[in-house]
């Protein structure tokens, strides 16, 4: 069963931060005990990760910047279990 429903309206949690690194050309992930380095799939989902979008308004989001992607409904679910599972998001 999952834990992620496009209901919820998933946060970073506190004491996470993203953010666009130059020097690595990508998104990073800070946190306190270090930096993650995001692919950019990950980076354009957790842009829009803001405690305010719904998980369906940030697909909806997504399919509209990549129209005809097939199955990124799945995809955007998948990272975000991921994210949820490694304390990323909340």
């Amino acid at each position: 069963m999952s834990l992620i429903n496009r209901e919820q309206s998933p946060s970073l949690r506190q004491g996470f931060r993203l953010q666009w690194e130059p020097r690595q050309d990508c998104h990073v992930l800070l946190y306190p005990e270090g930096m993650i380095k995001l692919n950019t799939s990950a980076g354009q989902i957790l842009e829009l990760v803001d405690g305010q979008r719904s998980v369906a308004t940030i697909i909806d989001r997504l399919s509209e910047s990549f129209p005809g992607v097939p199955g990124i409904d799945e995809d955007v679910l998948a990272f975000l279990e991921v994210a949820h599972a490694q304390f990323w998001i909340e």
